[in-house]
């Protein structure tokens, strides 16, 4: 109840003032564009309104972005945050609008106006891959394409954090290119490691050159390893497990101390900065996905003691002086080490995580509460506040405090009444969605793996259909004809299918290419339709 609380009160602080600006400036209570100018706190917030039980609110803020969210604007916008917050924001609403009981189209979740919205989003960034090495600039005009201004410099995270969404885009929607573009730069990226193994931190996406070559698990590289492992998960992809696997043997072997990690020179593995970045705190949970259960405690237990040492995770944490670091001490209310406890508990049913998640709401009420929602921490070593109140704030810091708290969610594949924890989908409701195994991007937006699959197999069957039909329809001894002569094959056909002398006349594949599902199951001229 705390927790939801804190969710409402930083909301509507939000949406009395600061809508339609994309973040809140809670110490002024007024509003202000950061990544783009599309209301960005409303899209990052809109599944967690779901995840709090609140269908009305959901479904009035569904219509309400459909209505006045346009992508085809004037604005530069950062490719990898419009990415993780805005298309997936949009899918992850889409996949919950069953569960919200929002009026479906025909064919959810292959369908639907926030799918369409999400798909906009990304056709804005798909200009940014269209590189030599296949790797995205940073920054994408959304009107205009890539500026030829544009650096080539981007970071880590930057190249590798696209193929949850683009995979899911283009296995809902049945159009490959964006799981292309997403595969292509992680290829790229891979083939880019140093000798021992690993990657710094920024590269030239269009020479391949490392420019910063810090190789750790925080900033600029953290979400490229959570998406090798969430998307193997997600796509059942053994390469890119094994691609995560390498890179976390090298990880353990030169960037580990203690159960710390360090920073280290990407080809020597020579520290460069024993330093702890708040940023790295989603390992712990990313690790216990892998099972690695031990190690990944004793990793969260050094983060607690920061935590419990300030009141909150600063920016970067000395390990050597166990202090803040210079110009680095403030606390942004970010959601990793909550992430972790939840991850952590739902893995282990140890309390330590339950009361790390009580000490957090106590920290944030009590340090970064305003008359106007929450502030980011300034500088944790005496709490001054800052005015900003990141979109995060509610997609993510919010939510994974509240599943903590809730280990019956549907999102962890728990149902208080039997049938309500799984829903169909699919052409008439073939498919069953929402049965569990939710996975959640990095701006902590659940993906539905079984829409995924539903989709792409109604794909598949359509198109082992569509080339029954084509290799029925054209003649063996001419060239392939385009498809929109298949439907109806010219008379002239009929010269093809006489037999020369000495052949056996073979039976097609079908006997009535045609023929509509419900006649396979006709008995005697009975069909059985839909509704008997």
């Amino acid at each position: 109840q705390r927790i939801r609380s804190m969710f409402y009160h930083a909301y509507n602080s939000y949406l009395n003032n600061a809508f339609p600006y994309d973040e809140l400036r809670p110490l002024t209570c007024d509003g202000q564009d950061t990544w783009g100018s599309f209301s960005l706190t409303l899209i990052d917030a809109l599944d967690t309104l779901l995840v709090l039980g609140n269908r009305t609110e959901f479904q009035r803020v569904a219509s309400l972005l459909q209505d006045t969210v346009d992508f085809d604007i004037d604005v530069n916008a950062s490719v990898f945050e419009t990415n993780i917050r805005v298309v997936g924001g949009l899918l992850s609403a889409h996949l919950l609008a069953g569960r919200a009981g929002m009026e479906l189209e025909p064919g959810w979740p292959c369908s639907g106006p926030l799918l369409r919205m999400a798909q906009d989003a990304a056709r804005k960034l798909l200009p940014a891959f269209e590189t030599p090495t296949g790797m995205p600039y940073g920054t994408v005009n959304l009107m205009h394409g890539v500026s030829p201004t544009e650096t080539p410099v981007t970071c880590t995270a930057g190249v590798g954090t696209f193929i949850l969404e683009f995979a899911a885009l283009s296995r809902l929607t049945g159009d490959p290119t964006f799981e292309n573009a997403a595969r292509r730069a992680l290829t790229a990226l891979w083939k880019t490691r140093s000798d021992i193994g690993l990657v710094g931190n920024h590269i030239d996406i269009v020479t391949k050159k490392w420019v910063a070559q810090d190789a750790g698990i925080g900033a600029g590289v953290d979400s490229y390893f959570e998406y090798l492992v969430k998307g193997a998960i997600m796509l059942e992809d053994e390469e890119l497990l094994d691609m995560f696997r390498a890179y976390d043997r090298s990880i353990q072997n030169y960037t580990r101390f203690d159960d710390w990690y360090l920073w280290v020179q990407m080809h020597k593995g020579t520290v460069t900065m024993p330093v702890f970045q708040s940023l790295e705190a989603f390992w712990p949970g990313l690790q216990s996905l892998l099972g690695n259960l031990d190690s990944a405690a004793r990793t969260f237990q050094n983060y607690y003691s920061v935590w419990r040492q300030f009141g909150g995770l600063p920016e970067f944490y000395s390990i050597t002086q166990g202090y803040t670091v210079d110009k680095r001490e403030g606390y942004p209310l970010r959601p990793e080490l909550i992430e972790s406890a939840m991850y952590l508990f739902r893995a282990t049913g140890d309390h330590t995580y339950l009361q790390f998640g009580l000490d957090a709401v106590e920290s944030i009420e009590r340090i970064a509460k305003t008359p106007c929602g929450y502030a980011s921490v300034k500088d944790l070593r005496d709490h001054q506040l800052d005015n900003r109140m990141e979109s995060f704030f509610l997609a993510e810091t919010v939510k994974y405090l509240y599943l903590l708290f809730d280990p019956a969610h549907f999102l962890h594949g728990g149902g208080t009444g039997g049938g309500e924890s799984w829903e169909e989908g699919g052409d008439s409701g073939q498919c069953v969605l929402g049965a569990g195994g939710f996975i959640f991007n990095t701006e902590a937006h659940p993906l539905d793996p079984a829409a995924l699959h539903c989709c792409s197999c109604h794909a598949q069957e359509r198109q082992e259909l569509r080339d029954i039909l084509l290799s029925l329809s054209q003649p063996s001894s001419q060239s392939e004809q385009p498809a929109s002569q298949t439907e109806d094959p010219p008379s002239s056909q009929s010269e093809s299918i006489a037999l020369k002398p000495g052949e056996k006349k073979t039976p097609p594949p079908l006997s009535c290419p045609v023929e509509p599902f419900s006649a396979h199951l006709s008995v005697l001229g009975q069909v059985f339709s839909d509704n008997t």
